[in-house]
């Protein structure tokens, strides 16, 4: 097949990556790979969406590194038509973007929209993607499942809703990922509630939720795939996340621990009730952050930590969801384009 990815630039893609690891794991089955960023994006005259993209050679990589070096460095740069490829996997962070280019997420969508219009499989499905670009998207799935929450730019609001939860909170800005500026307010710290909300606000939106007891342990992050948890011969691909420093955030990226965890009962109720929701939303692959039988996060834009749980398990779960991408490009021809990019998404 012939699949594509959209990153936010080629330059900034990390060996990490889950884009990475998928794109290594098809380049060794042979299939035909693109690479472009946000702003390379063309829209014709004619109508047909091209694009600038970096495209590396297919074949069996040494590991991550190396095919990342390969793209970076010698893959040729070409002129594609988007619409030719079966698959375009969008794979950016709008929160890398908030402060030098916001106009880069919102123009991809379009653009990988009407991609989708000609006939392309675009995951996640981007019209619903559009309406996930922020926190705010959380707030659609089940209470039953989030924490208590107030969103809001008003610090007597903030200050009413910790007075309302013991004291406690848990502060971070409503478009953001990687743990960046999420703080725990208590009474040890709530003289600087003003320079904490401030900080946040200065940007938009801040979100105030209730802090839950059992995120001392950290969070388990759980890969779905089709609204489902993503699992390998009985294996989930599913980790704990924990702080290892006084710093209270678990992400990866803000130098928290990663363990090989299954979802227990609890996790697994949490994340079946948010699947009909991620289902009818065609999110192909998302990320779960569980806490408890609670969710406090789901990534929907580019889920990851996929290479850490492939590594501490040795389960090939990448090879499952290229699997998955072959099986959908032969449902597509199938059904001869009476199937909605959505239903495509999911099916």
């Amino acid at each position: 097949m012939k699949l594509a990815f959209v990153v936010n630039q080629i330059e900034t893609e990390q060996a990490d990556y889950t884009t990475i690891r998928l794109a290594r794991k098809a380049a060794a089955r042979g299939h035909e790979l693109a690479f472009f960023g946000l702003a390379d994006f063309i829209y014709e005259s004619s109508g047909r969406i091209c694009a600038m993209a970096s495209v590396p050679e297919p074949g069996d990589y040494a590991d991550d590194a190396a095919y990342l070096d390969h793209l970076q460095n010698d893959a040729p740069e070409k002129r594609i038509v988007v619409e030719d490829y079966d698959i375009v996997m969008l794979r950016s962070d709008p929160a890398d973007e908030l402060t030098t280019r916001p106009w880069a997420p919102p123009s991809s969508l379009l653009f990988a929209q009407l991609a989708a219009a000609h006939g392309t499989i675009v995951l996640n499905d981007p019209s619903h993607l559009t309406d996930a670009q922020n926190k705010t998207y959380f707030q659609h799935f089940p209470e039953e499942v989030r924490p208590a929450t107030c969103i809001t730019r008003h610090a007597d609001e903030v200050s009413a809703f910790l007075e309302e939860h013991d004291g406690k909170g848990v502060l971070k800005p409503l478009q953001g990922s990687g743990g960046q500026g999420v703080f725990i307010v208590d009474k040890k710290n709530r003289q600087n509630l003003n320079q904490i909300i401030e900080s946040i606000t200065r940007d938009g939106y801040a979100i105030v939720q209730e802090y839950l007891p059992a995120a001392a342990e950290g969070d388990l992050r759980v890969i779905t795939l089709n609204g489902r948890p993503l699992q390998v011969d009985g294996t989930f691909a599913s980790l704990r996340r924990s702080s290892t420093t006084e710093d209270h955030r678990s992400n990866l990226s803000a130098g928290g621990k990663a363990d090989l965890e299954q979802p227990d009962e609890a996790a697994m109720r949490a994340a079946e009730m948010c699947a009909p929701k991620l289902i009818d939303d065609g999110m192909y692959l998302a990320g779960l952050d569980i806490v408890g039988d609670r969710m406090i996060e789901v990534n929907v834009d580019s889920p990851g930590a996929l290479s850490y749980m492939e590594d501490l398990s040795g389960v090939d779960f990448s090879g499952a969801i290229i699997d998955d991408l072959e099986r959908k490009v032969r449902l597509r021809k199938n059904y001869s384009g009476t199937l909605s990019n959505r239903h495509l998404a999911v099916v």
